[in-house]
């Protein structure tokens, strides 16, 4: 069962990537449509991923049994806020807090790269790293390249796009929001 779980996680994420890469596409070429789908349910769709993720790496951790390293400590300190906090802005239909919030996917991708850079030996594992298992540990290796650092970046790029679409209200559009948004 754990297995098909941390399989099923590894899909989720490539799928998270390719809707990544779709969106990002399509908010260069035609952002007025994309922000037309999303209206009013870009909140729920960022409470979507951060729930997932951090579910999973809950998951992960408490019944897979994979020890966290301390770099993905760093990167739940920015995921578990998101879980609760995009939940309560899509309740109460908050989108001004989602400018708010834009600070903790930037810095969890980031933490994300970095990560990945270590797990990759790109750069030098750091000494607070090398206790226990170690930023250079691949407790899941799917597809060549999707590993938990990788799962997390795609969470924190969903999330951003997600979150950027909730900031961004231009005055005209505040106005004709949906009735059911």
């Amino acid at each position: 069962m754990t297995h098909a779980i941390v399989s099923l996680l590894a899909v989720l994420g490539v799928v998270g990537q390719v809707l990544a890469l779709v969106l990002l596409v399509l908010l260069f070429v035609a952002r007025e449509r994309v922000r037309t789908w999303f209206w009013g349910y870009e909140l729920w769709a960022a409470f979507v991923v951060a729930a997932i993720a951090t579910g999973g790496s809950l998951f992960l951790s408490e019944v897979a049994g994979y020890v966290p390293c301390e770099m993905c400590w760093y990167q739940r300190i920015c995921m578990y806020p998101l879980s609760l906090l995009t939940l309560f802005a899509a309740v109460h239909r908050d989108y001004r807090v989602a400018r708010y919030l834009l600070p903790f996917p930037v810095i969890g991708a980031c933490l994300s790269i970095y990560h990945i850079l270590i797990e990759n030996k790109v750069v030098s594992t750091p000494q607070a790293c090398q206790v226990g298992a170690g930023c250079t540990v691949k407790w899941i290796d799917y597809f060549g390249y999707m590993t938990i650092p990788t799962l997390a970046l795609t969470g924190f790029v969903l999330l951003l796009g997600f979150l950027a679409l909730a900031a961004w209200e231009p005055a005209e559009d505040a106005a004709t929001l949906p009735a059911d948004a």
